[in-house]
């Protein structure tokens, strides 16, 4: 498996026993139970469903998820996710088009790698994240470039979410991504293109305290009253 990996994504394959761990920044291995890990000094990243599983739990209680507010989905939409990472919200969000998908664009090329193998591999207990894996699609690619080469109103909804200007480090989730991600921040520019190619709408993701909804004007922003996160919407029409 760990061949065919190397193969797959060029990289070079070296035997467990004569790896030199201490001359390496940080190495992928395959685990015995099939999982693609990346390891380093303090650091080891995989593919989990991170907190899709709650922010689901929660909606099924009653509670709201502002991302799936604003999305509003009919259930037959295609939504471009231009910053997946390790794609927790694209996963939710792939729940509720049970007749659409999401793509998704990585532009890290070792978070495509793991998440990519991930999403292949991956099997859960609770049905409903196997299910809506099936519906997403992972692009390898810097979103800023690929946003200017797609037609006019090619999907429904674009959704970006690019990196905090202030970060949460106190998200687990994050901290092991924060090695590779990339660090790319929008602007008008960028937003004038995502509208171009939406359908519907442009969901933009933020927090408290940063200055993107200072710089790009949004027609609604919906934030949870105990919450650092917001989401800001822009309607096509």
């Amino acid at each position: 498996m760990a061949k065919k990996i190397a193969n797959e994504f060029s990289y070079k394959y070296v035997p467990r026993k004569k790896l030199k761990k201490d001359d390496l920044d940080f190495f992928y291995v395959v685990e015995k139970n099939g999982r693609l890990v990346i390891r380093g000094k303090n650091l080891e990243f995989f593919f989990h469903p991170s907190i899709a599983k709650v922010r689901f739990l929660n909606i099924k209680k009653g509670l709201k998820d502002y991302l799936i507010e604003a999305l509003e989905p009919l259930g037959n939409e295609t939504v471009l996710d231009l910053t997946f990472g390790l794609g927790s919200e694209a996963i939710l969000m792939a729940n509720f088009l049970p007749n659409g998908k999401v793509i998704g664009v990585e532009g890290s090329i070792h978070i495509y790698t793991v998440v990519k193998y991930g999403l292949r591999t991956y099997r859960d207990r609770s049905d409903w994240i196997n299910e809506a894996m099936k519906r997403i699609d992972l692009w390898y690619g810097n979103f800023k470039e690929l946003i200017k080469g797609l037609p006019n109103d090619s999907v429904d909804v674009v959704y970006c979410d690019p990196m905090f200007e202030n970060p949460i480090f106190e998200s687990n989730s994050m901290n092991p991504l924060r090695k590779f991600a990339v660090y790319d921040s929008i602007d008008t520019f960028d937003v004038e293109h995502m509208m171009r190619i939406a359908k519907k709408k442009v969901i933009l993701k933020s927090r408290v305290g940063d200055t993107m909804f200072e710089k790009i004007k949004v027609d609604k922003l919906l934030k949870g009253k105990n919450s650092v996160i917001i989401y800001g919407v822009i309607f096509k029409n």
